[in-house]
């Protein structure tokens, strides 16, 4: 009788993070997180915008909350 202990000891290929890149002028980011990016979910797909592109687009970015949310 053999048994397998399950511990998990595989290879599984992981993804490495990639550089962001902004959904409206495609720069990439400079960090692999960066704080000062926006993040909006937009048809169910998940887009982030560069702090430029947030700041010019602030009044747009904020008209679609509800005003509970801010």
């Amino acid at each position: 009788m053999t048994s397998s202990s399950g511990d998990g000891d595989h290879d599984v290929p992981t993804a490495q993070p990639r550089p962001l890149v902004c959904a409206r002028c495609r720069t990439p980011s400079a960090a692999l997180y960066p704080v000062t990016w926006t993040c909006s979910v937009e048809n169910g797909v998940r887009q982030y915008f560069c702090d430029g592109c947030s700041r010019e687009n602030l009044r747009a970015i904020e008209g679609r909350l509800d005003s509970a949310r801010w």
